[in-house]
């Protein structure tokens, strides 16, 4: 199926430019194909170029647009480099932003390393910001943009071996707020999506403790990754004009449990 079947409500981000980190695999994955499918220029970042070009593959095969640009978000310089070039590829200009990309190792406080919180904090925290900062000011003089930060449900209440995880996306949580009240008057909506327990790549490493998770909520179940992108397409468009620094859980009513 090409996008010149879709009906007119799936082409709606026809001339916008989306930049979707952590797009090679899961949420993200998931996320740049039905942009692409709305009619987004989608530029997908990740650090596996094979991984990259696949997604880019899948969406032209369909009939959408999309460019893979490689970078490392745990350094800086990387980032910055990331949102030169999509501005570049975006013909330029960047009208939605999905923060995505994040490193969530488990386990005791005490095992974590200096390098894995430096790591933990430059990837979910500082990334986000950098891209933030880099894009969202052309956003704000043009008038219009989405941004979109991926969070998680453990960034609202405490798990045991996700103090590091959970800390770094509470901190993100914070920030939809804060841009949002930067950007929100000049016509940039900040959001952000909280997945509860998703079957990913790179959630398979969880085992059963990804079910016994997903099985506190009354879901009962794991989300797919495309039941997550839904909700981020859904706040990139213009069904969501009206919301400004919401956090939309899409966790199963893991906080309704």
């Amino acid at each position: 199926m090409t996008l010149s079947t879709t009906g007119p409500a799936e082409i709606d981000l026809a001339g916008q430019t989306a930049l979707v980190t952590g797009a090679t695999s899961g949420i993200g994955r998931a996320a740049a194909v039905l942009l692409a499918r709305r009619g987004a220029h989608v530029l997908v970042s990740g650090r596996n170029a094979d991984r990259g070009e696949a997604v880019v593959a899948e969406i032209r095969a369909a009939g959408g647009k999309a460019d893979f640009v490689a970078a490392d978000l745990a350094d800086g310089d990387s980032v910055r480099a990331l949102a030169r070039r999509a501005v570049e590829l975006g013909d330029g200009h960047v009208d939605i932003l999905i923060n995505n990309a994040g490193v969530f190792p488990f386990g005791p406080t005490q095992a974590a390393t200096d390098e894995d919180i430096d790591t933990v904090y430059a990837v979910n925290v500082r990334a986000p910001f950098i891209l933030t900062g880099q894009l969202a000011p052309a956003m704000a003089a043009r008038g219009k943009g989405s941004i979109i930060n991926v969070l998680t449900m453990v960034a609202q209440f405490g798990v045991a071996g996700m103090a590091l995880y959970g800390s770094s996306k509470a901190a993100l949580t914070l920030l939809t707020k804060a841009w949002s009240a930067e950007f929100g008057p000049s016509g940039v909506r900040v959001n952000a999506v909280s997945p509860g327990p998703t079957r990913t790549e790179g959630t398979a490493v969880m085992g059963e403790q990804l079910d016994q998770l997903a099985a506190l909520a009354p879901a009962g179940r794991p989300a797919a990754p495309d039941e997550i992108a839904s909700a981020i397409s859904y706040l990139a468009g213009e069904a969501a004009s009206f919301v400004h620094g919401a956090v939309l859980d899409v966790d199963g009513g893991r906080n309704a449990a």
